[in-house]
């Protein structure tokens, strides 16, 4: 998924007035919440009746748009201007900016902690610890899921007046302090309220991740490093459900879930502090630089 979503987020994003940028990086973002939605409707209303082979058919309808995606979309003018002519010129680009992109990859591991300690195992919790039935949990995801659509819209467009960091830091500190009722609520509606502004936060954060990303990568590069950064940091935080499951068994679930993304918050919210950001960069020559930082 990371490569294709470097390269289509490069491409939308090169499209589109500089304005613009943050709200739909925000919409880029929620394609990934709406899947997830998607599923969790299938989940409660397919899986039941039709079976596992039903979820994985209507899965792979939405690959079949990728085809028409590479025979319509032309390319954009500012891929024309600064195409690099080899897979090993665009690696020594890469290369030739180690330092920022180990930054993006450092960046794109927490964000990854971030995003997956907070959904993976939530239903899960949900079920274990509060023994609430399936069919309920299936409702509890879908509405976090909207949340995370309408999070990742509004913290896009806001990372246009106050910069793309500073955005991030302001959805975590909405996640961070609805964590106390997210792991610890006594009640259904509590846990469901708290999952639904949990991921308004999360995916708030993730919304500015594409524009964001577009804008540090070096043009010659730019489908490239964000798309591979981001498979790095889903390489790097694979092991997200192990650790959560590890303190699980030592501190409880409500700890293991509400400490481990206490953590993941705080070195985001370092790492932001200590980079940098290029809010309203040209990615052309025809470019109009809106905004500067």
């Amino acid at each position: 998924m990371g490569g294709e979503w470097g390269v289509g987020a490069s491409l939308a994003l090169e499209h589109t007035p500089t304005k613009w940028r943050g709200v739909l990086s925000g919409i880029l973002q929620s394609g990934y919440s709406m899947g997830y939605l998607l599923a969790a409707v299938a989940s409660r209303y397919v899986l039941p009746g039709l079976g596992w082979r039903w979820m994985f058919w209507l899965g792979a309808l939405p690959a079949l748009l990728a085809l028409y995606i590479r025979t319509k979309v032309p390319e954009s003018k500012a891929w024309s201007e600064h195409r690099v002519g080899t897979i090993r010129q665009m690696f020594e680009a890469v290369r030739g900016h180690w330092r920022g992109f180990a930054y993006l990859v450092l960046l794109m591991t927490f964000m990854m902690f971030l995003s997956h300690g907070t959904q993976d195992l939530f239903p899960d919790f949900l079920k274990e610890t509060h023994h609430i039935a399936g069919k309920t949990v299936s409702l509890v995801v879908i509405g976090m899921t909207i949340g995370a659509i309408i999070g990742a819209i509004i913290f896009g467009q806001l990372s246009q007046k106050i910069g793309r960091r500073y955005s991030m830091m302001s959805a975590m500190a909405v996640s961070l302090i609805i964590i106390p009722f997210w792991a610890f609520g006594g009640s259904l509606a509590v846990l469901a309220v708290a999952a639904f502004v949990m991921q308004i936060g999360v995916q708030g954060a993730w919304g500015i991740i594409p524009v964001h990303l577009n804008e540090m990568a070096p043009d010659s590069v730019r489908g490239l490093m964000p798309g591979l950064a981001y498979q790095f940091g889903i390489l790097f935080a694979a092991p997200t459900n192990t650790l959560q499951h590890y303190l699980r068994d030592r501190i409880g679930y409500s700890w293991a879930l509400a400490g481990f993304e206490l953590v993941t918050i705080g070195v985001l919210v370092i790492v932001l502090s200590l980079g940098t950001e290029q809010r309203g960069r040209s990615f052309h020559s025809g470019d109009l630089l809106i905004e500067k930082e």
